[in-house]
């Protein structure tokens, strides 16, 4: 995309920013190229490594507070751990597949025309199966400590109904998701330019914020992989049972994000109807 950019490809007359071209719906050839399996390969080990990390954190949390030997890093150092290791994995990543690591995200950019549809459905997969052998790794470093503290699955919390859980989820999609769009944006970057930003930064700050406000709703999804992964290792019925919370909500704050973006903030209802005034 790098060299379209730089070959010129979607730039307008007048713009001090370039706009890449629209990805197409169906892209066969991406399958040909060595690019897009390094890029799913990519996908699959940053979200396996995200959730060994992650999920590790959130039971050593568990152990160390019911021994009160340190009361753990407390829901502040699970905050910090998922959104730091979003900011590391993004930063390793985004230069290979553009380190999404959640597929709200990738359903988000999808929406935007700004990956294919055969890319979302391989990003799928392999965040899907990456999240799932991550939290498998997770299990097996702490044996019955795993079970013994909800294995780090998602679910809604005693006081909370499933329609504040889902309410939870949505928002919190959305300001991830939103963020992703606003610290990519190349109109952002151009106009910007005086305000120095490392994409990654934010948005790992974005997930920080986001536990913060749902860990005590929902433990905090916002990632279908996520949950999914955690979901399946610890396998338990009320888990599944609330599972569609933590898909519904995700992708629809996701949605929310896209076109929030796309079409408010960026204009894109107006300047369709201006193309279509014109013609």
């Amino acid at each position: 995309m790098a060299k379209e950019e730089a070959a010129g490809v979607g730039i307008h007359r007048g713009k001090d920013y370039v706009d890449p071209p629209p990805a197409p719906l169906y892209d066969v050839e991406e399958l040909r190229r060595w690019s897009f399996y390094r890029a799913v390969i990519a996908e699959f080990f940053a979200t396996l490594i995200f959730l060994y990390v992650t999920i590790a954190t959130v039971i050593g949390q568990g152990k160390l507070s019911k021994a009160e030997e340190c009361g753990g890093v407390g829901v502040l150092g699970v905050a910090w751990a998922f959104g730091g290791a979003i900011f590391i994995l993004v930063y390793s990543t985004a230069g290979i597949s553009g380190g999404h690591i959640n597929p709200a995200v990738t359903f988000g950019l999808f929406l935007a025309r700004k990956v294919s549809l055969v890319r979302t459905a391989a990003y799928f997969v392999a965040q899907s199966l990456g999240a799932i052998v991550g939290v498998g790794i997770v299990k097996g470093v702490t044996g019955g400590l795993y079970d013994d503290f909800g294995g780090g699955a998602n679910s809604v919390q005693r006081g909370y109904t499933t329609g504040t859980a889902v309410g939870a989820e949505i928002i919190g999609t959305f300001v991830l998701v939103y963020t992703v769009f606003s610290a990519t944006d190349p109109k952002r970057k151009a106009r910007d330019s005086h305000v120095p930003i490392l994409a990654p930064l934010p948005i790992g700050f974005a997930v920080f914020i986001v536990h913060l406000a749902t860990i005590p709703i929902t433990g905090t999804g916002i990632n279908p992989a996520r949950s999914l992964g955690a979901a399946v290792v610890y396998n338990r019925e009320k888990v599944w049972d609330e599972h569609w919370i933590f898909w519904v909500g995700p992708l629809v704050g996701a949605a929310a994000a896209a076109a929030y973006h796309q079409y408010v903030l960026r204009a894109g209802a107006v300047k369709a109807f201006e193309s279509f005034r014109s013609s």
